[in-house]
């Protein structure tokens, strides 16, 4: 890695979140995706996999705290609904995608070459594991203020208009008005550690494959190819 290159790279995405690490190595090594670690281990030691870890541990908390505290009388199967809406794969990524983070990864040119940088699945790993960096390197007030004011829109968002209808549950009603039988969804491979599985599925809809979603639990992998055939059905192609 040329260090002046990855220097210039967190300096500039501190300024994005108003603050410095004092450890700018745990910066880095948030940045880092496995796919980096395989092709140079020269380079990079390790990838951000743990601190992802970590980070979606803090990020279900401040989301459940902020929850609870600003919807004092809705029950808590709704509380849950609201949580998973917020912190589920496609909502990280779309976090991550305003604060431009995927230019920042540190990636194989493999993965590069292939799109990582842009993957839902990469750039929700990636906004876990630097909250992860940020509650090590600045502690937990800290972290909870910058994490809140990165989820903010999306909180507000999730808050005023409730959870949207599950696209499962929309693909199979439009599924059925069609004629189609109900959706089927396969796990088509499963990669990365035990602890941080990827699931990759496909929705399958009257014997045709009509979209495929990936995600860290099969349920957000399933919503995400649900998505996807929803869009194709609906949009008649």
């Amino acid at each position: 890695m040329n260090t002046r290159a990855g220097s210039k790279r967190e300096e500039a995405l501190e300024k994005r979140l108003g603050m410095s690490f004092a450890d700018r190595g745990l910066l880095s090594l948030a940045l880092t995706h496995p796919s980096a670690v395989n092709e140079d281990p020269s380079s990079f030691s390790a990838s951000n996999q743990r601190l992802e870890f970590l980070g979606d541990a803090f990020i279900d908390f401040v989301v459940a705290r902020e929850l609870y505290r600003r919807l004092p009388n809705v029950p808590e199967g709704e509380l849950t609904e609201l949580r998973s809406a917020i912190v589920r794969g496609e909502t990280l990524a779309r976090v991550a995608r305003n604060l431009s983070l995927g230019s920042f990864l540190y990636t194989g040119q493999g993965e590069e070459g292939s799109g990582g940088r842009e993957r839902e699945s990469n750039l929700a790993a990636a906004i876990e594991a630097l909250v992860g960096a940020l509650l090590l390197d600045q502690g937990s007030d800290v972290a909870y203020g910058i994490t809140l004011g990165l989820l903010q829109t999306e909180l507000e968002r999730t808050v005023l208009e409730g959870v949207a209808r599950d696209p499962k549950s929309r693909l199979q009603e439009l599924a059925q008005s069609m004629g189609k039988g109900s959706p089927v969804y396969r796990t088509v491979d499963e990669s990365g550690p035990e602890h941080l599985r990827v699931f990759a599925i496909e929705a399958v809809v009257d014997g045709q494959v009509m979209g495929t979603g990936s995600g860290h639990r099969k349920v957000d992998g399933e919503r995400a190819a649900a998505q996807q055939a929803l869009d194709v059905l609906e949009n008649g192609s």
